[in-house]
């Protein structure tokens, strides 16, 4: 196998799903040459709780996505994702040097907004500016080289849990890679999926996968809110288990081929073969059933995203509605439900600004995979490796005087 150096890798670490993405940066972009997926065994609700499972899951599907692209892949950017993910915005205030802002005020007033307390438990994982404010005048995005005597930073800090992203850079090394950086999942696939206008007008991006339920929402051209759910597509297949007596694999496939959102959007009440657990003959069952018993988990869902919207004040500032990714968003009558629910237009995130076989992955499932991909080609590091909080407290300091001196030059 050929490696490539122009290639850009995108591994997410699903509940249900690894996968992974391989992209060639272009003059044009990037365009998708490889693809590898395998069923996720070893992680629930977005958490690794099975290393071995995991890269074993992992391995099947770089060597998948290595075929398909005919590379050898070494490094990879992961998704994270959770309900240990937390994020809050912060606010950071310094004065302009020469009157004019350079790189250096920029620096110091992000250092500044993100000198917060985090708890010894957690990481940051990202540090986004939402605006910058130069004397009273706000919605500055580009900040440098204006002219101002004050300038601050809005910005919104997402963290995660240390052990879980260590769980996540530990089991992509067993399986070979390095980690050159973690993305948070819905940041990812909004990445692929959102347009700019939508952006900038205000939108809340759905990402429903097996574990987790993924909400952002961004206005004015930045990330304004983010929180996950614990709660996702597998449990809409478990409570299929459950309901109708059958294995977890089968409620998966049943879900998949005869599930709609809901009983009144059903076109017709067919009669549909249920297997049976313990060798027993399979049943016939009222399709109607099973919508019966999928409706009440994916309004649950969608009422808990609505809610987390309401408890920050953001319900009437998504003009542009909400978009749908993650595979679970492809159950039918889902959209519908969700205009009913958020009372707002609804629509799919499919994965653009892509070439090479962007049909294969023009789908709602591919959607963080394809973020990562985005993410990986807008960045400047190249063979780094994500490290989880630098380890000698000696080197954090000698960086801290460099930081300080060189203020002074």
């Amino acid at each position: 196998m050929a490696r490539k150096d122009d290639l850009v890798v995108g591994l997410d670490i699903g509940t249900t799903k690894i996968c992974v993405i391989v992209a060639e940066k272009t003059e044009n972009g990037i365009d998708i040459v490889g693809i590898g997926t395998h069923p996720s065994r070893g992680l629930r609700k977005g958490v690794v709780v099975d290393i071995e499972a995991t890269v074993n899951s992992i391995k099947h599907a770089v060597e998948e996505a290595e075929l398909m692209a005919d590379c050898e892949i070494t490094s990879v950017y992961a998704g994270i994702a959770g309900s240990h993910i937390r994020a809050f915005n912060s606010h950071g205030v310094v004065a302009v040097k020469d009157r004019e802002v350079s790189p250096s005020d920029v620096k110091r007033v992000i250092d500044g907004a993100k000198a917060v307390s985090i708890p010894m438990d957690r990481e940051v994982i990202h540090v986004i500016p939402q605006e910058f404010i130069i004397d009273d005048q706000d919605g500055i995005r580009e900040p440098l080289g204006m002219s101002g005597v004050r300038l601050e930073a809005k910005i919104h800090i997402v963290t995660a849990a240390v052990t879980s992203a260590q769980n996540i850079v530990k089991c992509a090394n067993k399986a070979g890679l390095n980690v050159i950086d973690i993305v948070l999942e819905p940041l990812a696939s909004a990445e692929a999926s959102l347009a700019d206008d939508e952006r900038d007008l205000g939108v809340c991006l759905l990402d429903i996968g097996g574990g987790t339920t993924d909400v952002a929402v961004f206005g004015e051209g930045s990330i304004q809110h983010t929180s996950v759910l614990g709660l996702g597509g597998a449990h809409i297949s478990n409570d299929i288990a459950v309901g109708l007596r059958t294995p977890f694999e089968e409620a998966e496939r049943i879900k998949k081929r005869f599930g709609v959102a809901s009983a009144r959007y059903l076109s017709s009440d067919d009669v549909i073969s249920v297997p049976s657990v313990g060798g027993r003959r399979p049943r016939e069952v009222s399709r109607k059933i099973l919508c019966e018993i999928i409706e009440p988990r994916v309004d649950e869902i969608l009422s808990l995203a609505r809610q987390s919207l309401v408890k920050e004040g953001l319900e009437d500032r998504i003009p542009s509605g909400v978009v749908l990714t993650g595979g679970c968003s492809a159950l039918e009558g889902l959209l519908d439900l969700a205009e009913e629910i958020f009372e707002t237009p609804v629509r799919h995130g499919v994965p653009t600004q892509i070439g090479g076989l962007q049909d294969v992955v023009r789908g709602p499932m591919y959607a963080t995979g394809v973020g990562l991909v985005l993410f990986g080609a807008t960045q400047d590091i190249q063979n780094t490796r994500f490290r989880i909080r630098d380890e000698s407290i000696f080197g954090r300091v000698r960086q801290r005087m460099r930081d300080w001196f060189y203020q002074f030059e």
